[in-house]
């Protein structure tokens, strides 16, 4: 009997000496938890102000101050945004990235990975002939398509998308061209090759069957040229570049003046421009 009020007392004295400690613990919590509240208040106020680089501040501080808050995600996505305002695009894809490996549940993903992919494309014009933020926009905006279908994100990912095809298809035509006028017969067929195989839905892949129409005539492989040029007969006859198809097997081929070539899309030539 003893043994068990001993016992008992030295539980009570254990629990009276670790209350307060607890108490303090939760307190410190709570000053923190208003700490992160203030940083992020501050953010949304400098945001406001049209402050972004001090909002970006902010946010980091806040999401730094309490992590496991349900504060901290969001904090983290608005320091990102603030970052792609500011045309920052290494920062912006640098937060996203953290976003995405720190907080991989989160209900934000979709716009997380939309952002990511818009920072990399963003980012294109400013690393002239650099292919990675092409590639990169490229396997973002199609996990957004992929992954969320249904949302106005997929939407717009899918017409980013289309351009991003038409600039890898730009710059496969561009070496080629370089290629065929140097007389690289084998690389040159296989970049026009490259872009019926996966940019087969863009504006280039007209003149990629009559350069190999051209190629495989030039080298001797009449057959193959005129295969190339059914295929261009078949689908593009209105073509100008069929025309010039027509032209090589009548001995009366001539190279196509740019200025009677069809202008492009004015965005696609903003891009275009970055690989001539």
């Amino acid at each position: 009997m003893r043994l068990f009020q001993l016992l008992f007392v030295i539980l009570l004295f254990l629990i009276s000496c670790s209350a307060p400690e607890k108490k303090t613990g939760v307190i410190q919590e709570k000053n923190i938890e208003l700490q992160m509240i203030e940083s992020y208040q501050k953010g949304i106020d400098a945001y406001e102000d049209g402050d972004l680089l001090f909002a970006a501040k902010n946010f980091n501080d806040a999401e730094i101050l309490f992590p496991q808050s349900i504060w901290a995600p969001r904090a983290a996505l608005m320091a990102a945004y603030c970052y792609y305002e500011l045309s920052y695009y290494s920062d912006a894809i640098y937060e996203l990235e953290r976003f995405l490996e720190i907080y991989p549940k989160d209900p934000n993903l979709p716009y997380a990975f939309y952002l990511l992919a818009m920072s990399n494309f963003e980012n294109i014009t400013s690393e002239k002939k650099d292919l990675k933020p092409i590639k990169d926009s490229k396997k973002f905006f199609k996990i957004v398509i992929s992954r969320y279908p249904n949302t106005d994100f997929a939407i717009d990912a899918k017409y980013k998308l289309d351009l991003i095809n038409s600039i890898l298809a730009s710059k496969e035509m561009y070496i080629g061209r370089y290629y065929l006028k140097r007389e690289k017969w084998i690389p040159a067929i296989n970049r026009f090759k490259n872009v019926l195989q996966n940019y087969d839905t863009t504006e280039y892949t007209e003149e990629a069957l009559h350069r190999l129409v051209e190629v495989h005539y030039k080298i001797g492989l009449e057959e193959e040229a005129k295969k190339y040029a059914q295929v261009l007969g078949y689908n593009y006859q209105s073509s100008q570049w069929y025309q010039e198809s027509y032209k090589v097997f009548n001995k009366k081929y001539k190279k196509i003046d740019k200025k009677e070539v069809k202008k492009k899309n004015s965005i696609i030539k903003k891009f275009k421009s970055l690989f001539e």
